[in-house]
This record gives C-alpha cells, sequence and structure tokens, in this order.
C-alpha cells in the first residue's frame, strides 16, 4: 500500500473509532432502527430502493448493504441487499444502453482497461462479467454502466450479476449484523456467550472464503488478461 493511502486509511480509522466513542451512536442506531421497523413489510423494500437510487446515482452502496444487516439481521438484510444491488446495476446497464448511451462512451473512452475488459467479454461475456463481480477491475457503480456498453447479453449479465455478487454481500451484511451487537449496547442476556462466539467466528471465516475467491478470481482475471494481449499482438 502506499504510504498516502496507509496515512488516509489511518485517518480514516481513528475518525470511526473516535465517532464511536464520542457520538450517541447506539441512540441514533435504535431511532432509525425503531422507525424502519415501524414501516413493516415496506421497511425493506425502501431499503432496498434506496440501494437502488444510490446504485444508479453513482453512490457506493457498501453503507447500506452493512446497515441492512445491522436492521433486518442476516438473512433479510441478505435478500434486500441482494435484490437492491441487481436492481440497480440492471438499472445502470439498461440506462447506458438507452438514455446515457453517449456519456458513458465518454466515461469508457477515460478508462484503458475498457477495451481489453469488452474484447475479453465479447469473446466470454458470462464468465468475465463473473469475474469482474468477484474481483472487481471497475468500482461496482461505474463498472455497471460500462458494461452496458459491451456485447454481453442482458441475461448473461444478470445471472453472472447474481452469482457474483454473492459472497461480497454476504460478507458485507454479517459485518453489519456484527456491528449491530457492537452498537447497539451489551449481550443480551437471552443470547449466550457461545452463540456470540459463533457469530464471530462465523465472520472471520467468512472473511477468508471471500479473499480465497477473490484471488482466485484475480488470478483467473489477470490470465484472461494476458491471453486477451498476446491474442492482439498476433492480429
Amino acid at each position: 500500500m502506499k504510504p498516502a493511502k496507509a496515512i488516509i486509511v489511518v485517518l480514516l480509522l481513528g475518525a470511526a473509532g473516535a465517532a464511536f466513542l464520542l457520538l450517541p451512536l447506539r441512540q441514533w442506531f435504535m431511532q432509525f432502527e425503531t422507525y424502519v421497523h415501524s414501516l413493516g413489510p415496506v421497511g425493506p423494500l425502501v431499503v432496498a430502493l434506496i440501494y437502488v437510487v444510490c446504485t444508479v446515482l453513482f453512490i457506493p452502496g457498501s453503507a447500506v448493504t452493512v446497515g441492512a444487516g445491522s436492521l433486518f439481521g442476516l438473512k433479510t438484510g441478505f435478500l434486500v441487499v441482494l435484490v437492491g444491488a441487481n436492481l440497480g446495476a440492471l438499472s445502470s446497464f439498461l440506462l447506458a444502453r438507452s438514455f446515457l448511451l453517449a456519456r458513458v462512451a465518454a466515461w469508457a473512452a477515460a478508462h484503458p482497461k475498457f477495451r481489453l475488459l469488452d474484447q475479453a467479454i465479447g469473446k466470454q461475456g458470462f464468465k468475465m462479467v463473473l469475474l469482474t463481480r468477484l474481483s472487481p477491475v471497475f468500482p461496482f457503480v461505474l463498472l455497471n454502466y460500462l458494461l452496458g456498453l459491451t456485447a454481453v447479453r442482458t441475461g448473461a449479465y444478470v445471472v453472472a450479476n447474481l452469482l457474483g455478487m454473492l459472497p461480497g454481500i454476504f460478507l458485507f451484511v454479517y459485518i453489519g449484523v456484527a456491528a449491530r451487537d457492537a452498537i447497539a449496547g451489551p449481550i443480551d442476556s437471552s443470547v449466550d456467550l457461545y452463540r456470540q462466539i459463533l457469530r464471530y467466528v462465523g465472520l472471520l471465516a467468512t472473511i477468508a472464503v471471500v479473499a480465497v475467491v477473490t484471488r482466485i478470481a484475480r488470478r483467473a482475471w489477470r490470465e484472461a488478461e494476458q491471453q486477451q494481449e498476446r491474442s492482439a499482438e498476433l492480429v
């Protein structure tokens, strides 16, 4: 990691720690949680819609993903983010093929790797979209639009997105579930220590699995990139 990035990371972690200690996060969270749950069955739909809007507007959805886990738990939070992220990605993809075609094409011209991605997807659409989701070479919100310029079929795009997002969504929702325990206060007496230990062990295991999957996907992407470069040299 470069020194400048390391400094930024340290500052962000320090700011997060100071906020956790000094701000009434527990009170704010409980108030917001009460409001969302007061919406009943509409609450998860609202959060999913917020995710769609954030994705289309180029706002990273990581905070929403973690928040969904904190608000709804692992199962419902996972489903909320899965629906919101995939609908948002599909909306951006379709906008890039229609109303925003010219603007997205201009964005693509500013990213040298996009030409390689476009060529690779032209040959192996589903596989390459899946790899970019497992180990993204572009930011998530930007990639949704850029993929709209490629030759990948909409059906393949949807399925590759659905599968490729699963590890990351599960991880961040799980983090949200664990974060709720830290924010909401001490361990509830109805929940024994054994369950809490299992939860955090599960979080560590999830992080390890996602890291391994990401590394494998990144290696596969590099191999595909090198193969594409060799093919271009032969032409």
